[in-house]
């Protein structure tokens, strides 16, 4: 079974991304208001009916600014650790914060959703897996969420290594941010093995362990003092071989993408696709 899948904004300025089948979809966080995650969404016509649920990687402002909203207005679940929801400081009725843990799969409709730790300088960040379901495991559709992560550690190699699709940090360019204006013990934070993903190091993990079935790699979390988005699309152009490479925007939503099991569909979904057609706008 194929999935869908779109960043509606990446960057330090707010996170989220949708991946879904035809029924069923999930926001892995929501670092956008209510109001701008609507309007991105009814953009690339899709429903937020679809989405069942809410995946929270950790506490930072930038994935959880328009959780509480969202989640509210909707009645959406969300799918957080206990202890990230201890230093996030949104309010969570118990009837929808739900836990997860580490390699315990989640089922949500037709998707699985697996977190699994990384390394940032959070209390407890989680990335994760969404997979399509299948009576065949050949069949399965695998999508990650590698942002904000410090190092390629053995869980994100694990997991890059099995994509069909990925969502990968390439916050920085290293010699922007050695020659920038931010303060140094900031650099080393960002550069540290719990801050964010070099361009170089992003570079490695795709070209040392990309599946034979990455078909589409999102570069995401680009920070708007230390990289462009001309260098990340230049620099992994040049490895590209199959893969689709697209840069999310920290302005605005990608379009949507359709992955598929053994396919290489390079193309973004028309807004007039058969799937999205019947379904009806409830933002109205």
């Amino acid at each position: 079974m194929s999935l869908f899948v779109a960043s509606l904004n990446s960057g330090s300025n707010g996170n989220c991304y949708y991946v879904g089948t035809e029924q069923d979809a999930v926001l892995i966080d929501a670092g956008i208001s209510c109001r701008e995650t609507e309007r991105r969404l009814r953009r690339l016509q899709l429903n937020i009916a679809n989405v069942k649920a809410i995946f929270i990687s950790h506490e930072h402002g930038d994935h959880i600014g328009g959780l509480s909203r969202i989640s509210q207005k909707y009645g959406l679940p969300v799918y957080i650790t206990s202890a990230t929801e201890q230093f996030c400081n949104v309010m969570l009725p118990e009837t929808r914060a739900v836990r997860f843990k580490a390699y315990e799969p989640v089922y949500i409709g037709n998707l699985k959703v697996t977190a699994f730790p990384k390394f940032h300088d959070a209390n407890d960040p989680h990335s994760f897996i969404v997979s399509s379901q299948a009576i065949n495991p050949a069949d399965e559709v695998h999508v990650g969420v590698f942002t904000d992560i410090g190092i390629p550690c053995e869980h994100v190699i694990k997991h890059f290594s099995q994509c069909h699709a990925a969502i990968l940090e390439s916050n920085y360019d290293e010699i922007m941010l050695e020659h920038g204006t931010y303060p140094l013990a900031l650099k080393r934070r960002i550069r540290g093995g719990k801050g964010h993903l070099s361009n170089r190091q992003a570079l490695q993990l795709f070209t040392d362990h990309r599946a034979a079935c990455l078909s589409h790699l999102f570069l995401a979390h680009l920070s708007h003092h230390n990289n462009s988005p001309k260098i990340v699309q230049d620099l992994f152009d040049a490895h590209a071989g199959n893969t689709k490479i697209v840069v999310a925007s920290r302005y605005r939503e990608t379009e949507v993408f359709h992955i598929k099991p053994n396919g290489n569909n390079n193309l973004p979904v028309k807004s007039n696709a058969r799937h999205f057609t019947h379904q009806l706008n409830l933002f109205q």
